[in-house]
């Protein structure tokens, strides 16, 4: 199978999947628990989500793993079990990948929770060591790609990407930033600096994430496309709308038919990779396919 810069310089759509964490609450995940450990304790469940998205259209499965570096795990008693956890995170993902053809897994790297120097400890050095060791679990899973998402800071993508390289050389590698807070990520990054200063760094899939909603997302999404070098392919993946306090909960209100409109708008921008994220369900997944593969 081409990997996935061949997939998409050949013409290719992406459709990448949409909200873990959302699904894996409505599968009995409580506030405060691990995500990752599901990967071990409940992997029939996390591999039901996968192959929901799976079979709505997706050819991209994220890992379970967004929270895998040791800073986060530690909050839950789990930093002795980094390479663990990634690994079978990877491992679910690829068994669900595996019954499809086409199918791409994204080693999943979130937010490692610190702030670089000088705000901040974390160092390049340190940096690249708490994420390589991360994405050595990731790959010895199985996965095709390292997907660093959610960013606010060039600094930690950077030590990020350095860590894939060292770990994975050759493999993909997949970076978003989540600009929101006036259209600049938390660290003020604007979209244009973000594509450009990523793809300097050898990256050729390159976006955002999360953020707030798809009408903002938009605005993001053309000041993307307008910077991005020739080589490079823009993945925007919309949180489904904001999220609205009803009842006791926390509901988005973005539907399928919203996010399917939002894909062909990515499509008239010239996008051609496109997930979604916070509040999505396999329903938002299958109207952002219809509208990529139409």
């Amino acid at each position: 199978m081409a990997n996935v810069y061949e997939w998409l310089d050949s013409g290719n759509p992406l459709v990448g999947d949409g909200a873990m964490g959302t699904a894996l609450q409505d599968l009995g995940l409580t506030d405060g628990g691990a995500p990752e450990l599901w990967n071990v304790e409940e992997a029939a469940k996390v591999a039901s989500v996968l192959q929901g998205y799976a079979e709505a259209g997706a050819n991209v499965l994220t890992t379970n793993t967004f929270g895998g570096t040791k800073g986060r795990l530690e909050m839950h008693d789990l930093g002795d079990r980094v390479f663990e956890l990634n690994k079978a995170g990877s491992e679910v993902a690829r068994s669900v990948a595996d019954k499809f053809e086409n199918m791409f897994v994204f080693g999943d790297v979130g937010p490692s929770g610190e702030l670089m120097e000088p705000m901040g400890t974390l160092t390049p050095e340190s940096g690249q060591a708490l994420f390589a060791e991360q994405i050595k679990g990731l790959v010895a899973g199985g996965c095709d790609a390292i997907l660093i998402e959610t960013m606010s800071d060039l600094g930690e993508v950077s030590a990020a990407v350095a860590a894939a390289k060292e770990v994975a050389p050759g493999m993909p590698i997949v970076a978003t930033m989540s600009f929101d807070t006036n259209l600049r990520t938390m660290m003020g990054v604007k979209p244009a600096q973000a594509i450009t200063e990523i793809a300097a760094m050898g990256v050729r899939l390159i976006g955002a994430n999360c953020g707030r909603g798809t009408d903002e997302m938009s605005i993001i999404a053309s000041e993307l496309a307008a910077a991005k070098p020739a080589d490079v392919h823009v993945f925007i993946q919309s949180n489904a709308g904001l999220p609205q306090l009803v009842g006791a909960d926390f509901v988005y209100t973005g539907t399928p038919s919203d996010m399917g409109e939002f894909a062909n708008e990515m499509k008239a921008l010239g996008i051609n990779a496109i997930g979604s994220c916070c509040g999505s369900t396999h329903e938002h997944t299958a109207a952002i396919a219809g509208a990529l593969k139409s």
